[in-house]
């Protein structure tokens, strides 16, 4: 089963890692009013704003992957009837 799940795998994970930057764009716009997180080697960013957008980056890419992980392996449980990695 988990060599059957890998492709399905990795194509999710690819897909999360779109909606994560996403979802962070828009977090970010919501919070700060700007499309773009600050970048850490520009000087007129404040060390305060990028580990901020740094923190938040990773927190959202994590949700989201952990979110999509448990969908996917849900998905595959009720179609085959068996958890991948098993």
């Amino acid at each position: 089963m988990r060599f059957l799940y890998k492709p399905f795998g990795l194509a999710a994970g690819a897909f999360s890692g779109l909606l994560a930057g996403v979802v962070f764009k828009q977090v970010w716009k919501l919070l700060k009013g700007q499309d773009d997180a600050p970048e850490a080697t520009k000087e007129d960013s404040t060390w305060t704003e990028v580990l901020l957008a740094a923190a938040l980056q990773g927190a959202i890419f994590a949700l989201v992957k952990a979110a999509v992980d448990r969908a996917g392996a849900t998905g595959v449980r009720r179609v085959t009837g068996k958890w991948p990695g098993k």
